[in-house]
């Protein structure tokens, strides 16, 4: 009779274990997944090799769960766009998990001067003082008339020169002042430089480069947001300049009444 008592109280106790076993670890599960996430990650649809680029439709969805305060090393899908283009580190087949470390690492030209560059486009540098430059407040990121001034043969005369000043690119990018690329647009610009470069077509490039050894290039800079481009302007020379004083100065004196007139009204 004993025995028999020992015998159902050890299952009794061994029954209440279980039980008391399984909801702990009912409990620490819920615990987990309450904190647990879902994310989208991306994986291979096919097996690439090393050095190979990615394209997106190299790459597939899937959801999976993790911790939210797990660090997490998967690309997500989120980030296709950014790895689109990217090489791999290493050869990697179809279904596994692309990681951070699967890529390579960016290439230093992209966050140099040529990544920079759009397609089609040269960058050209050229010389410039305090004045040309706009007393040195022509920054990265900025647009830019270029105003030259020339000295030609005099039209009625071989003998002479004759001093000529005209507009010969509207609407150019900055892309580096000296050797600063980064955009210090609204900051106060205390870096001196004594070059500029220039976002040009190719043949633009060529008539820059002949232009700043035959004369002086100066910079105008233009509002951020402007994008026209002025039609017929004109090539001033001495005669011009004596000639259109008066009529410019006329003109002047009407915007500023209507200036006045505007701010009357408001």
């Amino acid at each position: 009779m004993k025995q028999k008592l020992l015998l159902v109280a050890a299952l009794f106790f061994g029954i209440l274990a279980f039980i008391l076993t399984y909801y702990q670890r009912k409990s620490e599960i819920e615990k987990l997944r309450g904190s647990a996430r879902s994310y989208t990650f991306v994986k291979m649809k096919k097996d690439m090799l090393e050095g190979e680029a990615l394209d997106k439709q190299d790459l597939e969805p899937y959801k999976d769960m993790r911790q939210s305060t797990a660090k997490i090393n998967e690309v997500q899908f989120s980030e296709l766009e950014q790895v689109s283009g990217r090489k791999l580190a290493r050869s990697i087949k179809r279904g596994e998990t692309l990681t951070i470390y699967d890529l390579q690492l960016e290439s230093t030209a992209k966050s140099g001067l040529s990544g920079k560059i759009p397609m089609d486009y040269r960058a050209i540098s050229i010389a410039v003082d305090a004045t040309s430059s706009v007393t040195g407040l022509v920054r990265p990121g900025d647009i830019v008339d270029i105003i030259g001034t020339f000295k030609f043969p005099e039209m009625k005369s071989d003998k002479g020169l004759d001093t000529v000043t005209l507009t010969l690119l509207q609407g150019v990018t900055i892309l580096a002042t000296g050797t600063e690329l980064r955009n210090a647009r609204g900051m106060d610009a205390k870096k001196s430089y004594s070059t500029v470069t220039l976002q040009v077509e190719p043949d633009e490039a060529e008539m820059l480069v002949f232009a700043s050894q035959k004369g002086r290039l100066t910079l105008s800079l233009r509002n951020s947001e402007e994008t026209k481009i002025v039609k017929e302007l004109q090539s001033v020379n001495f005669r011009y300049l004596e000639e259109n004083i008066q009529k410019w100065n006329e003109k002047r004196e009407k915007r500023m009444k209507e200036g006045r007139g505007a701010r009357i009204s408001r």
